[in-house]
């Protein structure tokens, strides 16, 4: 079996290379990155050596370098992603490009090359908001509503995926997950900022009144759902990505305070960013089906995580370079 990964340098692209690299040898692994900003060859260090792992830089909006590396694969999944709401709304323009014409440029590759199962990873801020107080959760059917340039990016992305299979018969999956988040994670996302702001002894920001509400997924677990739709996958389906951890922003922020044994005096309310949405939560049934149960509890699961980052403070130290400090500065500390 031949794969192609788009985006497997990235935080979650990477966690299923590494995986899939170890797990299955006898597949041949090939990553196609273009390593921006959040790609990161550290991030697949510990499997550069493995025979059944390559890597190639390119950009997925090159469609003659795709259409070259995907020859002979069997299967491709898709990663590939601008994938952080406030840099979109800094700057929406990549997002369309890579999210929409990349995904674009991969299916007509995927097509031509007949590859026999394209998985396209996506997100579930497609579906907008829901009330803060309600139990409602979002199912594969609920209707689309993205509030973000990054949410709306991946809507039609998936749109497209959809209308491929639809008017083509091309073989597709689509997994639409809540935050993941694990080992690798880039600083500028929520968890890794609270701890590495943390480790410096930084405020850490919080927006708003900090009632904001995620559904966490540890990015191993994340992993998994991906190669169960792969293998146990219905073509034309999507899976929603869920562990069940709804937790407000404020709390998680504790939580690793309390586990670092900081003090709370480290949190900062900043003005919040435009249209935040209040919460998210998905209903998993459909890829609990296919056999689909986290690993790890959340608690768990953000102790090995703070752990990691504990352990790993050359690497985000890095990955805090300039580029970021700018637009660190541009976020949080000019509000």
């Amino acid at each position: 079996m031949r794969l192609l990964v788009t985006g497997g340098a990235g935080f979650m692209g990477s966690d299923f290379v590494r995986y899939w690299v170890k797990r299955y040898p006898r597949d041949q692994v090939l990553v196609l990155d273009k390593l921006t900003y959040a790609g990161n060859l550290e991030n697949l260090r510990d499997i550069e050596d493995r025979s059944n792992y390559k890597f190639i830089k390119g950009d997925i909006c090159d469609g003659e370098l795709v259409n070259k590396v995907i020859k002979g694969a069997n299967i491709v999944v898709h990663f590939a992603a601008e994938s952080h709401v406030d840099r979109s709304i800094l700057d929406p323009s990549p997002f369309i490009k890579t999210n929409i014409l990349g995904t674009q440029v991969l299916l007509e590759a995927v097509l031509k090359n007949k590859v026999r199962r394209f998985h396209h990873v996506s997100t579930d801020e497609v579906f907008g908001a829901l009330p803060l107080k309600s139990k409602e959760k979002f199912k594969a059917d609920s209707p689309y509503n993205p509030r973000s340039p990054y949410a709306a990016s991946k809507a039609a992305a998936d749109h497209l995926v959809r209308a491929y299979f639809t008017t083509y018969g091309l073989p597709v999956t689509i997994t639409n997950s809540s935050n993941n988040f694990g080992p690798y994670h880039f600083p500028e996302k929520f968890i890794p900022l609270t701890i590495t702001n943390a480790f410096e002894n930084k405020k850490i920001p919080i927006y708003g009144d900090g009632l904001y509400v995620r559904d966490w997924l540890f990015v191993e677990d994340h992993t998994r759902a991906c190669e169960l739709a792969l293998k146990k996958g219905k073509e034309g389906a999507t899976y929603l990505v869920s562990a069940d951890n709804e937790y407000p922003n404020i709390e998680i922020a504790k939580k690793i305070l309390k586990i670092l044994g900081k003090d709370a005096s480290l949190l900062e309310f900043v003005k919040d960013r435009p249209g935040h949405d209040r919460r998210y939560a998905l209903d998993a049934a459909e890829i609990k089906k296919l056999g689909f149960k986290p690993k790890y509890s959340f608690d768990d699961a953000l102790r090995l995580t703070v752990s990691w980052f504990k352990e790993n403070q050359r690497w985000w130290r890095r990955v805090k370079n300039k580029e970021y400090l700018k637009y660190y500065e541009q976020q949080y500390v000019q509000r």
